[in-house]
């Protein structure tokens, strides 16, 4: 290191040489965190006041007719969707991890392809291959020549056990990316060292891995459950009847939005309550991996033929086809059906309107991620540190919590603004926000802040950390330092955060329905609206345009995929 750089690492010593770097205050990047923190936090605060300062006269219905059910089903759904994703995630990442088996390092990829599907989609989808007069049904009457649905039994999808196989097939990637990080990391040489003393595999799954992968388990169970509680497309469609779903029947079939506000305020209180779960979860759960253990090259996989193989093939196989397989077969061939909807002006329209959210909605947001990551890198303090953290709390809140909150927020701005312009001036502005696609922007930048401030806190840490104070002192301001040396750095970062913001905001729905203008559709609101018809296979195109879209951050994944693969072979 050198005198100069020393210095700026330092701080500076009497006597030394060199120009010591002292930190600024920066009064504006307190007041930039604050006002973002502000625009977070106002939906919450706006529906916390709607509903405690009501009237209450809804609240004794609701609490003997729409809670009781509701956090019932809710409840119910977030346990089985958290024991089958949870399944489904951690045993195929065991088997991809330490098993050799034909076509794993396909599969080793390929479990990811679920993410690219909504799980409104899915729902959707599930419906149609399940229905009456869809192909699995199809097949048993041809098999055993029943005639009609009298003639055997088949289970419903559309219930909360559907909706949660549903919501299954499509979230479980989380907890696979987790534990399959783990079990990379860490789990072969473990379970390589106890097979060596003589442990089964079973046991050594049950015994070691598991408790070694608990702590990312819980991490990936909790975004799963954070995403169900968010759904709500997929459980009005197959009738579970959830929290998130009462809040729009409460505010559109009775007109009641103070009882909205009150169900959307007990929704809160489940998603608090599940975070503190997940921290109370990982306490004290803290697993190092050595350098050594790095650079050490991972024993072999066990190799699996025969019956143990093609269990683990079919084992592996089942997640992709259900989760990916079923929504791209089923609205692949209502799209093929439908080519002359490619170039219908409806479609055209929602397309650019999707386009158009979601590109300015991932420039606004990442240009918000780089001022907070910004602020914390200049003022290196505790209250600093909590405002960047609670400015990401976004994604923490159900887009239904979001979007009736923000409306009320926009909608007292409107009036307050109205009333001003009547008073002074003597005309009325009428809405300027509300029911605007500036409304639907806002609200899915304040959702989605947190994924443009990780990929751009992931791309900053990775950097020399006094690299832009070296800057400084060689006579570069702030201002200066960022734009030149950590701007051109973070490009990667930056651009992998604008990808997960655009395709996170082209597949919002529940925000969108809530926020967007009257005749304004996007993809999703258009599959929503024609699925709300019970006419899914006008959906086709829009669907498909959807899928395509979501693809390309899970291909960027599955690249990543298989570039550790291939380091850990």
């Amino acid at each position: 290191m050198t005198g100069i750089d020393q210095t700026a690492a330092t701080g500076g010593a009497s006597g030394t040489m060199g120009p010591r770097v002292r930190r600024p205050s920066h009064p504006y990047v307190y007041l930039a965190t604050l006002a973002v923190c502000a625009a977070v936090l106002l939906p919450v605060v706006a529906l916390a006041s709607i509903a405690l300062t009501g009237s209450g006269s809804d609240w004794p219905h609701l609490v003997a007719n729409v809670l009781p059910g509701a956090i019932r089903t809710t409840l119910l759904l977030l346990l089985l969707v958290a024991t089958g994703t949870a399944t489904m995630g951690v045993v195929t990442a065991w088997l991809v991890v330490g098993f050799d088996f034909p076509l794993r390092r396909i599969f080793a990829w390929a479990l990811v392809l679920p993410l690219a599907i909504p799980p409104y989609l899915a729902a959707y989808a599930f419906a149609e291959f399940f229905h009456f007069t869809g192909p699995v049904q199809g097949a048993i009457r041809s098999l055993f020549g029943f005639a009609s649905a009298r003639d055997y039994w088949f289970p419903d999808i559309r219930t909360t056990g559907g909706a949660a196989l549903v919501l299954s097939c499509v979230l479980y990637p989380y907890v696979y990316l987790t534990s399959r990080i783990v079990f990379l990391m860490q789990g072969r040489n473990i379970a390589d060292v106890a097979r060596t003393l003589g442990a089964r595999p079973a046991k050594v799954f049950w015994r070691i891995l598991l408790p070694v992968a608990r702590p990312a388990i819980v991490a990936g169970i909790t975004l799963v459950l954070m995403e169900t509680i968010n759904d709500i497309g997929a459980s009005e469609y197959l009738g579970a009847r959830t929290l998130t779903v009462s809040v729009f029947t409460t505010w559109l079939n009775r007109g009641s939005l103070e009882g909205a506000a009150q169900i959307a305020m007990t929704m809160l209180i489940l998603v608090l309550l599940l975070l503190l779960a997940e921290q109370w979860a990982r306490r004290k759960q803290r697993f190092h991996t050595s350098r050594a253990t790095q650079l050490r090259a991972h024993p072999p996989r066990v190799r699996l033929t025969g019956a143990k193989g093609l269990l683990a093939f079919v084992a592996v196989a089942l997640p992709v086809l259900s989760g990916f397989g079923i929504p791209l077969y089923v609205f692949g061939r209502y799209a093929s059906r439908r080519l002359d909807q490619f170039v219908s002006p409806e479609l055209g329209a929602a397309l650019i309107n999707s386009i158009t959210t979601a590109g300015t909605t991932a420039l606004v947001t990442v240009v918000i991620a780089l001022v907070l990551m910004n602020a914390l890198r200049l003022v290196r303090s505790r209250p600093i540190a909590l405002l960047v953290r609670l400015a990401s709390m976004g994604y923490a809140l159900p887009g239904t919590i979001l979007g009736l909150g923000l409306l009320f927020t926009l909608a007292r701005f409107d009036n307050l603004v109205d009333a001003f312009a009547r008073s002074q001036l003597g005309l009325s502005t009428g809405l300027l926000l509300t029911g605007s696609a500036a409304a639907v922007i806002f609200g899915c930048t304040i959702r989605f802040m947190a994924l443009a401030e990780g990929a751009i806190r992931s791309g900053l840490e990775k950097l020399p950390p006094h690299l832009d104070e070296a800057a400084r002192s060689l006579g570069q301001n702030p201002a200066r330092s960022a734009r030149k040396v950590l701007l051109p750095l973070l490009r990667p970062a930056i651009v992998t955060a604008a990808v997960l913001v655009f395709v996170d905001t082209v597949k919002e729905l529940s925000a969108t329905i809530l926020l967007r203008p009257f005749g304004f559709n996007t993809l999703a609101t258009s599959v929503y609206e024609n699925a709300s018809r019970a006419v899914v296979a006008e959906a086709g195109p829009a669907a498909i345009l959807i899928i395509l879209t979501a693809l390309i951050p899970v291909v960027l994944l599955s690249g990543a995929l298989v570039r550790d693969q291939e380091a850990a072979l």
